[in-house]
């Protein structure tokens, strides 16, 4: 079986260590400590440069909720106009009404919008009331895939929901287990979800280095940087993963 392993990148140089290291898909962003928001021209121009895998930049034009004022919903209609601009294969949104459900309105417009480029429906997915009917309008909204924990803080926690939706799905879309998933425990979510894709982080912290800090500040300037050793470990465990029929 042939498994997909899509990574964070936050910076140019973690674009190149998830092609170096073989990942097949780059979930591009900016601003870890939000969770991910919307990187910028000259990073996705860059990274579009220099890698050949699959670029998805995120969309999402701040931090917190999945609400989005109509300032925020132009905004992001501009950055999905970028991205196709740039030569990107898909983008990555999510949005949701006051009321817990998938904003099938505005988000129909932005799918559209993105063609031909891919659209993967965001842990917004996480948020919702009702993952059940949430999910047919994903799949209504012609989504190629839902990045998702299973409504848990990790995918680990959420595998039984995973499985759940990708039954309900029946490959209509990809249902792609995400949040906390590293080399310790890809096997056991691969096994209990029956995903074939995978989203990971695999983050790690690269030292500064400058060699002057002021020690008045009382910060390290550590970067997020993607862990190149445990994108490899992923890949190899996904390889060697033989699911029982």
């Amino acid at each position: 079986m042939d498994f997909v392993l899509e990574v964070i990148a936050f910076t140019h140089e973690s674009a190149r260590i998830a092609q170096r290291t073989g990942a097949h898909r780059i979930e591009l962003c900016d601003n870890p400590g939000e969770g991910g928001t919307t990187p910028g021209y000259g990073l996705i121009k860059k990274v579009r440069e220099d890698v050949s895998i699959q670029v998805y930049p995120i969309v999402r034009p701040r931090g917190g909720d999945f609400l989005y004022s109509p300032a925020e919903y132009e905004i992001m209609k501009r950055d999905i106009e970028m991205a196709r601009q740039l030569l990107c294969d898909g983008v990555v949104i999510g949005m949701l009404t006051t009321e817990g459900e998938v904003d099938k309105e505005r988000m129909k417009w932005l799918v559209e919008l993105a063609y031909p480029m891919g659209v993967t429906f965001h842990r917004a997915f996480d948020r919702v009331k009702d993952p059940y009917q949430s999910l047919e309008d994903i799949i209504e909204l012609g989504c190629e895939r839902i990045l998702t924990s299973g409504r848990k803080p990790t995918a680990l926690e959420g595998a039984f929901l995973l499985k759940q939706l990708a039954e309900q799905a029946n490959d209509r879309i990809i249902i792609m287990p995400g949040s906390g998933l590293r080399s310790d425990n890809i096997l056991e979510i691969a096994k209990q979800t029956g995903a074939t894709e995978f989203h990971s982080s695999a983050r790690a912290e690269k030292p500064s280095a400058m060699q002057y800090l002021n020690p008045d500040m009382q910060e390290t300037l550590n970067e997020t940087i993607l862990n190149e050793a445990e994108v490899l470990k992923i890949l190899q465990l996904l390889k060697e993963y033989q699911p029982l029929s």
